[in-house]
């Protein structure tokens, strides 16, 4: 079942249980993935849709820091729900051990040394951990290995 399907069917089943919250947001996530869809001119693919997916996710993250720190606790919390809904089309998170051991990896691979040569370790790990780990742990391990 395609993402986008998925989505229909949990608009439905969101309709029926009178579930507004999840309706609106689960709303708002096929809208971001139809309008990149008609940005690019053709279907997304599976690597598109996360990409989406993972816009969404970061921004939700970015309001939910923000009204945190404005002291915003009734945003705070419907943020917190968004994004939990949100997290229900996004892939298995990876843990931190299993990013280390796909950083070690890559470090091998490409031979690198010094965190000069950091974006070429970050070009071979991105593809392989993407929506699946943020690019911000991805960046500390590597960092971390590198030094």
């Amino acid at each position: 079942m395609s993402l986008l399907e998925r989505l229909n069917s949990d608009i439905k089943q969101a309709m029926k249980n009178k579930e507004k919250d999840k309706l609106s947001v689960i709303r708002m996530v096929k809208s971001s993935i139809q309008n990149e869809a008609i940005k690019t001119g053709n279907e997304l693919s599976e690597d598109e849709e996360l990409t989406v997916l993972s816009r969404e996710v970061k921004q939700r993250k970015d309001s939910l820091h923000e009204f945190d720190k404005a002291g915003r606790q009734d945003l705070v919390e419907k943020i917190r729900t968004e994004l939990q809904y949100v997290e229900l089309y996004m892939p298995k998170q990876l843990s931190e051990e299993e990013v280390s051991e796909i950083v070690k990896q890559a470090i091998s691979e490409t031979g690198a040394s010094s965190k000069a040569e950091m974006g070429k370790v970050m070009a071979v790990i991105m593809p392989k951990v993407k929506g699946k780990a943020e690019g911000s742990l991805v960046n500390k391990l590597v960092q971390q290995h590198l030094s």
